[in-house]
This record gives C-alpha cells, structure tokens and sequence, in this order.
C-alpha cells in the first residue's frame, strides 16, 4: 500500500472532521467508548486516533482518573483532537506507528482503535504490538467497515472516470480490509483469546449532498492523489460525485452503513 493512502495533512483533517466525522464516526464511538469504559480500565491507548471523535467520547466516559493516551501517525490529525478538549482534561496526545508503539510492554488495561487497522501496511504486527503493551486480562476492541458502502465505490468509480489510466485508490484501500475470517486467524495467531464479534449497522440521512461530495474528496488522501496527478480542477470531481450521489441515494440522501467491530483477550 502506498504511503499516500495513509498521510492525513494539510486541510484534510478539518474537512474529515467537520464532513465525514458526524456520518460515519460518531455513533460508532459512541458504541466503542461505552464498550471500553465498561471494562472499567485504569490504562487506556487509543491508535488510529485521528481528530479525536472516539478520545472525546473515552474522556467523557472514564473516570478522569484514568489514563488516556491517544496515538495517531500524523499529528496534523491529532491537532484538531487537541481542539476538543480543556486543558485541564487528563488526555495524553501522541504520534505513535501502531506498528512500533513507543510504550513498555503492559502498559495499558485496554486498547481501541476505530477504522484504522485497515490502513496498517503490516496488520498482523499491529496485533502483535497490541498483545505486547496489554497487561494479562486486558482488552484490544478493533472495528473495520465491512466494505459494502456504495458511497465509497460511487467515489472510487468517479475519480476513475476523471483517471482512467491510473485511478486514485484510496476508497479500495479504505474498505478492503473486513473478511472475518483471516482476521480472527490474524488476532488468534497474535496470541489473542476469547473474539467476540459484532455487526452493526447505522442509517444516515444527508441533507446536504453537495457538502458530503465535498468531504468525501477533500476529507482524506483522496485529493492528494488527484493533485499529484494534476490536470483536473478537484472541485469537478466533486461536483461529479454529488450528482452521482443523487442519482444513487436521493436528496436528502439515505446511507446506510454496517461496522464490524471485534473484541478480543491478552490472556
């Protein structure tokens, strides 16, 4: 996987955000940040941490006794995050490659990371890293979308049209990665025990079509990709992509999006 699928800067991390963060992400953590704090953890490391949505709900959540330290590889991303919170909020903020974490070994009581493994160039090590800084007992939660988002192929297949020699392909990376099966033989050979699985799906109405599009290119790497091929104005390719939004979904347009999320065991 190229390194331009995973690098979130520049203006991308406001437009993720403000545009796909109340979409795709908030009910999600949500449901994550209650399963964490259930486990009534002393320790808690997020990766894959982005602008902060699951931190934010984690810190709502935990008692302000416990530790939190959010990781992302850009800080770009996790200089909005900074934004969501008071200075006198116990939450730690730092890079970290959730496949070479900078942490002692049991270090943490629990673990989470929202739609992020499936941009880990090496996910198997990512596994690996998260048994290491667990303590015995402690609880890794992981989600992937499940790939059957027409709003993502819908995006894909318009910046192709725009590229046909040398599509863009952030949104394939995005969502291919959600096969259940060798992901439980990734965690099992990880030294993981008792998976427990989740499907959950969520329906989104979009008022705003036209601003969705908006935040589909400019909300991730999918605008470098097309800047770095040059040629084309990004805002066509938005605006090719509402109307195909349209057509697809209606307006105000009606998603509907389905999340695996998984929890597993360091025994």
């Amino acid at each position: 996987m190229s390194d331009e699928a995973t690098r979130f800067g520049g203006g991308i991390p406001e437009n993720y955000d403000r545009g796909l963060g109340p979409i795709f992400f908030a009910d999600y953590a949500d449901h994550t940040a209650r399963l964490v704090a259930g486990y009534a953890p002393l320790r808690v490391l997020e990766t894959g941490a982005g602008t902060g949505i699951v931190t934010r709900r984690l810190r709502d959540l935990l008692p302000a006794t416990t530790r939190l330290v959010a990781t992302d590889l850009n800080p770009p991303m996790l200089e909005i995050a900074r934004k969501k919170f008071r200075p006198d909020e116990p939450v730690e903020f730092q890079r970290a490659d959730a496949m070479a974490l900078p942490f002692a070994d049991a270090s943490f009581d629990a673990m989470v990371c929202q739609f992020s493994a499936q941009f880990f160039p090496d996910k198997e090590k990512s596994y690996r890293e998260a048994y290491r800084v667990l303590t015995p007992g402690g609880r890794y939660v992981f989600s992937v979308f499940d790939g059957a988002h027409p709003h993502g192929r819908i995006a894909d297949e318009v910046a192709a049209q725009f590229f046909p020699t040398d599509p863009p392909q952030f949104y394939r990376v995005g969502t291919g990665y959600n096969k259940i099966d060798p992901i439980k033989a990734s965690v099992s050979d990880a030294g993981f025990i008792d998976l427990r699985i989740a499907v959950l799906t969520r329906n989104k109405e979009v008022a705003d079509v036209g601003a969705f599009a908006r935040a589909l290119v400019y909300g991730n790497p999918l605008i470098d990709m097309i800047r770095t091929r040059g040629g084309i104005d990004p805002d066509h390719v938005v605006n090719a992509l509402g109307e195909a939004l349209v057509r697809e979904f209606g307006t105000p347009a009606r998603l509907s999006l389905q999340a695996i999320v998984f929890e597993v065991t360091r025994p």
